[in-house]
């Protein structure tokens, strides 16, 4: 070709050719051309052997046969275009692709621009990548081009700059002066006027043939999904998906590929790109860009994904077998997570996977009559196991899905398939699918019976369903009780420690089993020992005695061993009943085995539930006066169905009274006997302003009254009234209000009663309130004295003694105990105090003998003090408190003399009876 060229350099004669590259170079070249037939795809060549009938392209007689990786190329392209099968044989399409005389590639994107309605543009589009990019770029005026080029920029598509580019082209022509002018608009605009009329040229070409088979072009303007999606089919090869690690796009078949500068989608890292070309310079650039979907991908190249599925599961909603898809597109993902009906896909898999996800698991929804006897039949079964602790009853899933599996057809893999086929079996042999409680189980349980394991427990009258579970794992293993909040409070919990017959041999052997080696030797053979224990409980109220407190007192009766009742070990999780607490519409508030910490979260809450039952009718704010009839002791509210007592109660409200439900019986006595008192003080309301003005020594006894501290368990609030003075004042007279008209008397339950009690004591409000002034004058007194004693003492010294003096007199004076002292303990105020004096007088001359004395009552103490805290206080507890300050008196002054007769050896007796109390 270039010695051809050489012989063109001169008209009529020989010239003189100067070529501009070595002479070596010349001289290493082929001699001829490679022909065409190898160099470029052969696509076309076998698409048009194919339609005309030509035979196989491999075996056809080229002159230049080309390779067989050639063929493959181009069989790759028509199958990836759409145009053949998987046999490479020609389907619809690939005809009608072979009847347009031009790049397969062009000829798919028109044929889809037909179907898309787009066919204008895409003939704009089509000639534009079929001819050179009319676009220039001097290397010396890069950045200026680019300038000018941005007026054709559209946001997310090199694409639609061509159409840009186009019209303002034709705008050109249409307005032109001459084609100079026309040339020089396109040079300022770094345009080829040359390629602009070479892509315009094309343009007519390609619309003549398409007019010649018979397609027209679309009269409304192509939306950008059209026109990209039928671009689309010929560029499948040409898609990127973003890398997330990097800045290039991941292309077909491994490849990557980066965006050119010039590019609108260079700085915009879209997700899913394709482009016109790829070319290799540098690295390989995607040339001619645009943003796609991969639902478009999925659409367009339907035939060249590669489908794959996991994950297949039974789907109760759908009522079908699911699994997830997953579809790539030469390795790239254009499905990560579809869910998709398995049936059609694998029909074998998906029967299984219905038989033990629907039948087996009974995961299903179904009004069928075999359904529910078979569910319920699983039940009890289940139920069995939980309450034996057996799990070898119910037979396992392999052996129901054996039952099944041989019943239903092939084919069967959802519910809308099985139900119509079950109508029609069942027709037949309406108990075909119907299981057997033999079929079920693996070997009987006949000691399992509604006796030993009752689905409810009665306590004082109330039933609470029971449920059992055997999950060593679960925090629910054992048995649950359902508790309604409103009986939180109420319930005794004596009873729920023997838990139910069935499992009380089980909790009384493992405690037995529990006990220290020298203890349990006795009990050789334990299963029998159980045996005669379980025999002496039968004449035993679990209502009313604790299981250890029976136990222990059988082994002291039979073994003469004492046990005391916090020496038994703690019984295994599963042997404590779990309550699990439910509020009026069965919700679960808590669960949990512990009922005082229950308590503790949600006793507030339970009082509140069972108030919220009474009418408005009992319950009464603002009472000044014994109006409102009868005050009952109990009554019964109805909750939900199930009959609760509530105990009705008159609450101090400082002014006046209300009436309130209470879910304690305590509760309500307690705060009725307060607002007794405030009734006392409104019934008399002129001897209650005398006294408040004529109480004797207030002024003096509010001096020394305001340097206590304040009460070290925090059981009343400071009063609202503002000065100690007021404070006090209130103090005192509720005190003596409540010794002359409740102290050591019946409680107050009707009107009658009211006004009885009232006329018959009022006359001794006054001398009561003056004895009270005086004893606390007193009382202060011997405590300055106490106060000064302490002071005098050498400073660092006797520091035990002095620090239990100290928290004795923290626990006997401080802020509201004049209220909360009952009034004939603070008449023993004063040799409580005369005895640390004389303790105090002792000390200098035998602090041996106080230390040694101090220790024994601080280790009681200590017991008082811990029980207080972790259960608060009731009347067994305070008794034994004011026991401790008597037996003070009789260790450090016994010339005192005490109340009542007491000792160490008395009190610690006395504990060991409180800490078996429940």
């Amino acid at each position: 070709a270039a010695k051809q060229r050489a012989g063109r350099c001169g008209r009529v004669s020989s010239g003189i050719c100067l070529r501009l590259y070595s002479e070596a170079d010349h001289d290493a070249r082929s001699e001829y051309t490679t022909p065409e037939i190898l160099r470029t795809s052969l696509a076309a060549v076998i698409l048009r052997m194919q339609a005309l009938g030509l035979g196989d392209v491999n075996s056809f007689p080229f002159l230049d046969a080309p390779s067989p990786r050639s063929i493959d190329a181009g069989y790759q392209l028509l199958a990836e275009l759409g145009a053949i099968d998987e046999r490479r044989v020609l389907t619809t399409l690939g005809r009608d692709l072979a009847k347009l005389p031009i790049d397969p590639k062009i000829g798919r994107m028109l044929l889809a621009a037909k179907a898309e309605n787009c066919l204008s543009e895409m003939l704009i589009l089509t000639a534009a990548l079929s001819v050179q990019d009319p676009r220039e770029r001097p290397q010396d005026k890069r950045e200026a081009a680019l300038e000018k080029h941005r007026l054709f920029f559209e946001e997310r598509s090199d694409f639609l700059s061509y159409l840009k580019i186009w019209n303002f082209f034709d705008e050109g022509i249409k307005h032109k002066k001459s084609n100079r002018k026309l040339a020089e608009l396109c040079y300022e605009h770094y345009l080829s006027f040359i390629r602009l009329r070479e892509w315009r040229d094309v343009h007519q070409q390609l619309h003549a043939l398409i007019a010649e088979m018979g397609m027209r072009l679309n009269e409304t303007p192509a939306t950008y999904e059209q026109i990209h999606r039928a671009l689309l089919t010929g560029l499948l090869g040409h898609v990127g998906f973003k890398d997330p690690e990097a800045d290039n796009y991941l292309g077909a078949r491994d490849t990557k590929f980066f965006l050119p500068q010039d590019s609108v989608l260079a700085k915009k890292k879209s997700k899913w790109v394709m482009a016109a070309e790829l070319t290799e310079t540098t690295k390989l650039f995607g040339r001619c860009a645009a943003e796609i979907l991969p639902e478009w991908l999925e659409q367009a190249g339907k035939a060249l994904l590669a489908r794959s599925y996991h994950d297949p599961h039974w789907e109760k909603k759908s009522g079908q077998v699911v699994a997830f898809e997953r579809a790539t597109l030469y390795g790239l993902p254009v499905v990560t997570k579809r869910r998709v009906h398995f049936g059609p896909i694998d029909p074998a898999q998906s029967r299984e996977l219905f038989i033990r996800g629907a039948l087996v698991a009974r995961d299903y929804e179904s009004r069928a009559p075999y359904f529910a006897h078979n569910t319920q039949l699983i039940k009890e079964v289940e139920a069995l196991e939980h309450k034996s602790r057996r799990q070898n009853v119910l037979v396992d899933d392999e052996t129901l899905f054996a039952f099944y599996d041989p019943l239903i057809p092939q084919g069967i893999y959802n519910g809308a398939t099985f139900e119509h086929w079950r109508k029609e079996a069942e027709r037949a042999n309406p108990k075909l699918l119907f299981l057997s409680r033999e079929y079920l189980m693996r070997h009987g349980a006949h000691g399992v019976t509604e006796d030993l394991y009752p689905a409810h427990l009665t306590i004082n009258g109330q039933e609470y369903p029971l449920k059992y579970r055997f999950d060593p794992s679960h925090p629910l293993d054992g048995v649950t009780m359902t508790l309604p909040l409103a009986m939180l409070n109420q319930l005794d919990v004596t009873r729920c420690e023997w838990l139910v017959p069935g499992m009380l041999r089980d909790k009384v052997t493992t405690l037995m089993r529990g006990l220290p080696q020298r203890i349990r030797r006795v009990f050789v053979p334990l299963a029998e020992s159980v045996t005669r224990a379980l025999s002496a409980f039968d004449d035993v109220d679990p209502e009313r005695i604790p299981l250890l407190s029976a136990l222990s007192h059988y082994i002291e009766k039979n073994h003469r061993l004492v046990i005391a009742v916090e020496d038994w070990p703690a019984a295994p999780e599963h042997l404590r009943m779990n309550f699990r607490v439910v509020d009026l519409a069965g919700e679960e508030l808590a669960v949990g085995r512990d009922i005082e910490a229950l308590r503790r979260q949600l006793g507030q809450a339970a009082t509140t539930s069972v108030r919220s039952q009474s009418t408005k009718q009992f319950e009464r704010d603002g009472i000044r006066a014994w109006d409102f009839g009868d005050l009952p002791n109990e009554i019964e509210v109805n909750i939900k169905g199930r009959p609760v007592l509530a105990y009705p109660g008159i609450e101090d409200q400082g002014d006046s009274v209300a009436l309130r439900l209470f879910d304690q019986a305590s509760a309500a006595t307690e705060v009725t006997e307060r607002g007794l008192v405030r009734l006392c003080m409104l019934a008399l309301s002129q001897p209650l302003r005398y006294l408040e003005k004529n109480l004797p020594g207030l002024r003096g006894i509010s001096l020394a009254y305001a340097n206590l501290s304040d009460a070290p368990f925090g059981t009343l609030k400071k009063n609202a009234l503002g000065t100690i003075e007021e404070e006090l004042r209130d103090d005192v007279l509720y005190q003596a209000f409540h010794r002359v008209f409740l102290a050591g008397r019946p409680g107050i339950r009707s009107a009658q009663e009211f006004e009885q009690r009232i006329a018959t004591n009022k006359s001794q409000l006054a001398a009561q309130a003056n004895i009270l002034c005086e004893n606390l004058t007193v009382i202060f007194a011997e405590h300055h004295a106490v106060q000064t004693r302490l002071a005098a003492l050498p400073s660092g010294t006797y520091l035990e003694s002095r620090t239990d003096i100290e928290s004795q007199l923290s626990h006997l004076l401080f802020r509201r105990f004049v209220r909360l002292v009952p009034i004939d303990k603070l008449a023993d105020y004063s040799r409580y105090l005369k005895a640390i004096t004389l303790r105090l007088d002792k000390l200098r001359e035998a602090p041996q003998r106080d230390f040694d004395l101090t220790l024994d009552v601080e280790s009681l103490w200590h017991n008082y003090e811990k029980r207080r805290g972790a259960s608060g206080t009731h009347a067994v507890l305070e008794d034994y408190r004011w026991l401790l300050e008597e037996l003070r008196v009789s260790l450090f002054a016994q010339q005192l003399r005490t109340a009542v007769p007491v000792s160490l050896k008395r009190l610690s007796k006395l504990w060991d009876d409180i800490v078996k109390m429940k």
